[in-house]
């Protein structure tokens, strides 16, 4: 079998194409985007900047919970009331910024006055900054902002959400277990939404599989009002940088 059978002008087309498609590669402009050594500075910018931000802040309470519930949904309004008590006690709210529950708990400490922080992400063609944020920085990427949502917390409030707020209770969860982080409060609102999770990791992992230690499920706890959470944050201390 010959090393290939392509007729001869099938082989020089193919070359000239594929030298085509070189000079077109060499030729564009720069892409800063697309080049791994530049991203890296911008990644570094990013997570100067954003030190830098929440250097002055105090007493901050990180909020995390679901973009697309409603003004109407019980749990925006849960969030609302908890960010005012802590904007009338003194302290500064930290959310992603956005809609929903982000909302929700700016709008609460905007109301009371207090400080209203946004950590957001910048999508293209959309804006993402909730009109309560009274200061903000925006992230382009996401795991730097993520980063910076549980840098320097000193309490976790965790409302109903989907696949971002699970993941961001998840990671806090293993932080803390895992001696990264010191022990803070993690809070969840809302024991029809959190109770089934408790169930699964209390069932599954803990009794069935034994893949966590019988003091991990204590790392979190279930509650279900703005007051309840509100006493816990108040037990904490303040602290800066994990």
């Amino acid at each position: 079998m010959t090393a290939d059978s392509r007729h001869p002008d099938d082989m020089r087309r193919a070359q000239l194409d594929r030298a085509a498609r070189e000079r077109l590669y060499l030729d564009r402009p720069f892409d800063f985007s697309e080049d791994a050594n530049w991203r890296i500075f911008r990644i570094m910018a990013e997570f100067v900047e954003g030190f830098e931000f929440l250097y002055p802040l105090r007493r901050e309470v990180t909020f995390f919970g679901g973009a697309a519930l409603p003004e109407s949904s019980p749990w925006y309004e849960e969030a609302r009331r908890l960010g005012r008590l802590l904007g009338e006690a003194g302290y500064t709210v930290i959310t992603g910024g956005g809609p929903g529950i982000m909302e929700a708990g700016n709008r609460g400490s905007y109301e009371a006055g207090g400080e209203s922080i946004g950590l957001n992400i910048e999508l293209p063609m959309e804006q993402r900054r909730n009109p309560y944020v009274k200061r903000g920085v925006g992230f382009h990427y996401f795991f730097t902002r993520k980063v910076m949502m549980s840098a320097s917390a000193q309490a976790y409030v965790f409302f109903p959400g989907g696949f971002g707020t699970l993941d961001e209770f998840f990671e806090l969860s293993t932080l803390v277990q895992t001696e990264k982080m010191e022990k803070v409060p993690i809070i969840c609102v809302g024991q029809e939404y959190w109770g089934p999770l408790d169930d699964w990791i209390r069932g599954c992992l803990l009794h069935k599989f034994k893949t966590i230690a019988p003091q991990d499920v204590d790392i979190y706890t279930l509650v279900d009002t703005a007051e309840e959470a509100l006493k816990l944050i108040k037990q904490s201390k303040e602290r800066k940088y994990f």
